[in-house]
């Protein structure tokens, strides 16, 4: 078994965890490799024996032998993530050492038991939809895809912007707003809910319309078929608009033709088998919460 590490920062309180999981793997002769970018954040705070594999974003997961990618961080690490392991199917553990950790459900204190899930396999893997944008021009190097969502935002003018949306080649309507997200069930509990949409189970098939700040107050979040494909034509009073995949954004002008639709392949998140989405749902959103005592 061969295991791959990704992160971006260490944080002082963090390095207990991070030592224990070092720690684990030599104990269990596991093989690992690190990110290339976040190893120097490693070798002043973290004890190793011998001098670790490292890998950069570039590197081909599969060809290196990667049979877990674990994210160390937040939420945004495993946006991050995806981006490594691509179409490789392999899956990704989230191991919250960051803030909310909605899908990086492995806490800290659960490192050891994560690895003997990982050894046993005794854990369970769900696949999650991505989004995929088709474009015009050239955008996202090549990774044109989001596990949480796309959006469209207004850049540099505080006033509205007009997107015109269409489903399957049919006008659905326009918005004037500040922006629009296009969100995955993974990522209904995001942005997009932050901005009045509704939470989406993972295995819906569904996605998410979500205006941000619309002038229109008839104006509602929509769920459509994640079959459909989405195009949208952008005008406003700057040349210029921001479209973002996840945490990765690019600007672009009226001229970019951008349609929305789903990826071909999907990711793997794993879980262990205490937690799942009701859980998640319940702990870290307090869904159905009674705070009035």
């Amino acid at each position: 078994m061969k295991i791959a590490i990704y992160g971006r920062l260490v944080q002082k309180d963090t390095i207990p965890s991070l030592q224990e999981l070092i720690n684990l793997f030599y104990q269990r002769n596991i093989d690992f490799a690190i990110y290339d970018g976040f190893y120097p954040h490693l070798i002043n705070n973290i004890e190793f024996k011998t001098t670790p594999h490292l890998f950069s974003k570039q590197d081909n997961a599969v060809a290196q032998g990667i049979d877990f990618m674990i994210s160390l961080g937040g939420d945004g690490t495993i946006l991050d993530t995806v981006s490594i392991v691509r179409d490789s199917n392999i899956p990704i553990v989230g191991i919250n050492i960051g803030r909310l950790g909605f899908l990086a459900t492995i806490g800290k204190e659960e490192i050891a038991e994560c690895i003997d899930a990982l050894e046993k396999n005794t854990y369970t893997t769900e696949e999650r939809t991505l989004l995929h944008v088709d474009s015009n021009v050239g955008l996202f190097n090549g990774s044109n895809y989001a596990l949480n969502d796309v959006t469209i935002h207004k850049k540099d003018s505080s006033s509205m912007i007009t997107i015109h949306v269409y489903i399957n080649g049919e006008f659905m309507m326009s918005y004037w707003a500040d922006g629009l997200i296009v969100s995955t069930p993974t990522g209904s509990t995001g942005y997009s809910l932050s901005c009045g949409g509704p939470i989406i189970f993972p295995s819906s098939g569904n996605f998410v319309l979500t205006p941000v700040a619309p002038h229109n107050l008839n104006i509602r979040p929509i769920v459509v078929s994640d079959e459909s494909v989405i195009a949208f034509e952008i005008e406003g009073r700057s040349e210029h608009f921001l479209v973002s995949l996840d945490s990765r954004s690019e600007t672009i002008d009226s001229s970019v033709q951008l349609a929305v639709r789903k990826e071909d392949f999907t990711v793997s998140l794993l879980r262990l088998h205490e937690t799942n989405f009701l859980d998640t749902l319940r702990n870290k959103l307090s869904l159905g919460v009674d705070k009035r005592n």
